[in-house]
């Protein structure tokens, strides 16, 4: 068991060193995640090779610190990738929140309010706290709840007013926020040896980083300009100079009656305009090359092309 608790801090860790050291561009609730998930999955360590109970109470709450501000760093990015803006003042409102709360937890030890009594006992090889609830350990439950009453709502919210790019996008951080939920529930109310949270919050980061990842730089339906309707039905995008503006003119005549770009898309198909690489492109709008190349395949699939050489010739046969 000791060895399994080590292998999750291991990865925890490696985890959060590969985002810092790799991701250049990082999202602040993203970051706060894997140092949470990091912090967590630590302190799960720190208790199974625990000898004393003092020992064991400041491992309980090195997990706890990092489960506390897990929930508020989970709602941020979820908030963020719902296309909503992170408020400073939410940001600020969270974090005395979760000190707070941490700071209840915290009494452990020496006030019997949060924990009567706190004694250890060893499962396989591992040492686990066997706690005397206090009266106020269900404001823990509370905190927790209203988060994920919170990420659920901002999720609804989201799909109602069409700000999220994909109800795929969607289901998946519905079922990251219901999965967690789900464990947390059966590790309340059914005893289990193992913290099952280490697992789920591992594979929760890494699901959130692939959506932030696909997200990033995706245009949500709110930010794709409407049509201008012209003489010919074609959408009349304001850019540089009019030269460009009659060329792209020409290449949107061809797009299916309704269909428009997204304003990045419009970004890239200036810069395939222009004459300009993969590599340079990505450079100009500090995207990676994986999204232009992205944002590039969708440009031929609503234009029916595929290549730029055939993007040139559309300015031709309008």
């Amino acid at each position: 068991m000791v060895i399994t608790y080590a292998i999750m801090a291991i990865m925890a860790t490696v985890l959060l060193i590969g985002y810092i050291t790799l991701v250049r561009k990082k999202e602040p609730g993203l970051l706060l995640l894997y140092v949470c998930v990091a912090i967590v999955n630590v302190g799960y360590f720190l208790i199974a090779i625990s000898k004393s109970v003092s020992f064991a109470i400041f491992a309980n709450d090195v997990a706890y610190l990092g489960s506390v501000f897990l929930s508020m760093s989970m709602l941020l990015t979820i908030v963020k990738l719902c296309g909503f803006e992170v408020k400073r003042k939410l940001v600020i409102t969270l974090t005395v929140a979760a000190a707070l709360m941490f700071a209840i937890i915290a009494t452990s030890g020496f006030l019997p309010i949060y924990y009567k009594e706190v004694t250890i006992v060893t499962v396989d090889g591992a040492s686990k706290l066997k706690k005397v609830y206090g009266v106020l350990h269900p404001t823990y439950l509370v905190y927790l709840l209203a988060y994920f009453a919170a990420m659920v709502a901002c999720i609804i919210q989201s799909i109602r007013k069409k700000m999220i790019a994909s109800q795929r996008h969607a289901s998946l951080l519905a079922a990251i926020v219901f999965g967690n939920i789900a464990v947390w529930l059966v590790e309340k109310f059914i005893p289990w040896n193992f913290e099952f949270l280490s697992v789920s919050y591992l594979f929760s980061e890494l699901v959130l980083l692939g959506l932030y990842w696909m997200m990033q730089d995706y245009i949500q339906l709110k930010d794709v300009p409407p049509p201008v309707v012209v003489e010919e039905k074609a959408p009349v995008i304001v850019v540089d100079t009019m030269e460009r503006a009659e060329k792209i003119q020409a290449i949107l005549s061809h797009l299916p009656e309704g269909t428009t770009l997204s304003a990045r898309q419009t970004e890239v198909l200036e810069g395939i305009i222009d004459g300009k690489s993969r590599k340079e492109i990505a450079a100009d709008l500090h995207l990676s090359e994986n999204t232009v190349k992205m944002h590039t395949s969708s440009l031929y699939r609503l234009l029916d092309v595929s290549s730029r050489d055939e993007i040139h010739a559309l300015m031709k046969s309008r």
